[in-house]
């Protein structure tokens, strides 16, 4: 076997690759205690950014900075756009932030900190422990993953030492000092490692080395650049256009980046030895203690330079990203929204009030549809399609629907809120009131079925065993009371007329019918083993039903004015 000093090519692999596992986990688990400490809290600061652009950016950058992760980032901006939380033109300047806060860990690895990785592994680990409270703990658990990361920066770098007196080694850096080929190795190594990170690692590693030149580090960072859009491209893939342009807006913003100084590397890589510190001469020794940081600061410019060249010009991007993916007037449809509210009426209570019955009764036919569709994957054996939109099976529009119902109910709280501190009469406080309960009813009524389609239908998949044809014919029989229940409420919602919610619900034929469904249930239970199979599916259909069946009592119990007990 070759050998390379004291050690043999398969040690070298080891050590590489085990160092290289270990980086990557480090960052791993560094991200995952950062995120845990303060993501939820990022992700609500993100949110809650204005159109101001330079703010965004601001806020991008700081929340890569926290998170050390601009995937993450580009994948939040991508969640938040397709749940409305954020339009895509907002998050555009948070994506150019993003790619700034990306280089402080250039900048940490450039220190050479590897020989303390341990201290701060020790550290980490101890505080993890140790620590009172979950954000000590958390914050514990990414210093380990500091200290490990740099760790395995060490290891990688021990391994590379021999290689330098390696014609091989020595042939292939040589060969993608050619500025294409540099970019394109970034590009595909990071695309698959999925971590900027990790490659700008590798290359501050070699450059420590003495092995890479100021001009090859920059060629691949160009490319690392470009290979990190994956992971938000990945994100995007079967979202919504809105959620899409985001991640091909991180696509253009650094391609367009790398097409503007691919050109001009070796005038960038001047500039750079200028604003930083230089080695009199060409040495492995001068080489690797100046182009560690030449590379860092490199990174640095590029990425700070492309933000504030593109910030002024957002509008303007804005307007191409529309052009290139274009609105779908069918995909609109698909997105929640609000139809009625308008806070221009907030002035006139009695108009805004209006507003609010409508989305309500808006709200109540959305909640319909989901429970008309919610026992046919138990029913049938085909997927089905949505009744609305066909191109939906029936599961992915009960999604669609719950998404819609989480959706509204945040918006309608907030203008049903804002109503009730203008100055009301009796009847319109009680309406309020009265609305805000519905849309409570609505929205948990959305979430029973939505834990329906997300655990019972899988459940039901896994014991690749059918409800008896009896079973089924109980569950619709029931089934088709509640729907018309939900579909005779959400017509009278918008007047919120008690006199026409009188004999809507039928309680005691509910409890007849399920008495009815349980009793021939448990009968087949002991005579038929596949009814034994099905047993906890046949019963949770049930519960279901049943819980639909009392929030529909409860909303028409709600309504203002209602004499006649509801039981």
């Amino acid at each position: 076997m070759q050998k390379t000093g004291l050690f043999s090519m398969a040690d070298i692999a080891v050590f590489f690759t085990g160092g290289l596992a270990l980086f990557l986990y480090g960052i791993r688990i560094m991200s995952s205690g950062l995120k845990k400490a303060s993501g939820e809290r990022i992700r609500q600061f993100i949110a809650k950014i204005t159109g101001n652009r330079f703010y965004g950016l601001l806020a991008g950058a700081f929340a890569t900075l926290i998170v050390q992760s601009s995937s993450t980032i580009i994948a939040t901006l991508v969640g938040l756009v397709q749940s409305r939380l954020m339009s895509y033109s907002q998050a555009l300047a948070v994506v150019l932030g993003a790619e700034i806060g990306t280089t402080a860990m250039a900048q940490l690895f450039a220190f050479s900190l590897q020989d303390y990785a341990l201290i701060f592994f020790a550290a980490g680990f101890a505080l993890s422990l140790a620590g009172k409270s979950e954000s000590l703990r958390f914050t514990g658990e990414a210093l380990s993953g500091f200290g490990l990361l740099f760790f395995g920066l060490k290891l990688m770098a021990e391994a590379m030492t021999p290689l330098q007196q390696q014609p091989a080694f020595i042939s292939l850096l040589h060969y993608i000092e050619h500025p294409l080929l540099a970019v394109a190795t970034g590009i595909a190594v990071t695309a698959l490692m999925h971590s900027s990170s990790a490659f700008i690692g590798i290359i501050i590693t070699l450059a420590l080395q003495g092995s890479m030149s100021l001009e090859t580090g920059i060629a691949l960072l160009l490319g690392a650049n470009i290979g990190t859009c994956i992971t938000g491209v990945f994100a995007s893939a079967g979202m919504q256009r809105a959620a899409k342009r985001v991640a091909l807006a991180q696509v253009l913003f650094n391609v367009s980046g790398v097409l503007i100084f691919l050109p001009f590397i070796p005038q960038f890589s001047e500039l750079i030895r200028l604003i930083s510190f230089s080695a009199d001469n060409s040495s492995h020794e001068s080489l690797a203690l100046t182009v560690p940081r030449q590379i860092a600061n490199a990174h640095t410019f590029f990425n700070l330079f492309m933000a504030l060249f593109f910030l002024p010009f957002l509008p303007l991007f804005d307007k191409l990203l529309c052009r290139i993916i274009p609105d779908d007037p069918e995909e609109e449809r698909l997105i929640p929204a609000v139809k009625y509210l308008k806070d221009s009426a907030l002035s006139t209570p009695v108009l805004a009030l209006s507003y609010a019955k409508a989305e309500v009764a808006r709200m109540g036919t959305i909640a319909g549809k989901m429970v008309r569709a919610s026992l046919h994957p138990f029913i049938n054996g085909e997927a089905g399609h949505d009744v609305v939109f066909q191109h939906l099976s029936v599961i992915k529009g009960l999604k669609m629907r719950e998404e819609k119902l989480d959706f509204l109910e945040h918006r309608l709280s907030d203008y049903l809120i804002k109503i009730s501190l203008s100055e009301l009469n009796e009847q319109e406080s009680r309406e309020v009131f009265a609305l805000m309960n519905i849309v409570k009813d609505l929205e948990s009524m959305g979430d029973e079925l939505n834990t329906l389609r997300k655990k019972h239908v899988e459940k039901k998949r896994a014991l690749k065993s059918d409800l008896s044809e009896e079973g089924k014919s109980e569950l619709t029989e029931i089934h088709n009371l509640v729907c018309m229940e939900i579909e005779k409420l959400a017509l009278v919602l918008q007047h919120m007329d008690p006199q026409k919610v009188r004999n809507i619900i039928d309680d005691e034929r509910f409890k007849q019918l399920v008495q009815k469904a349980e009793t021939a249930h448990l009968k087949r239970v002991f005579s038929v083993p596949e009814a034994e199979i099905t047993h906890d599916i046949h019963m949770e259909l049930i519960n279901i039903l049943e819980q639909v069946h009392h929030y529909c009592k409860s909303i028409a119990r709600t309504i203002p004015g209602e004499a006649m007990p509801v039981e």
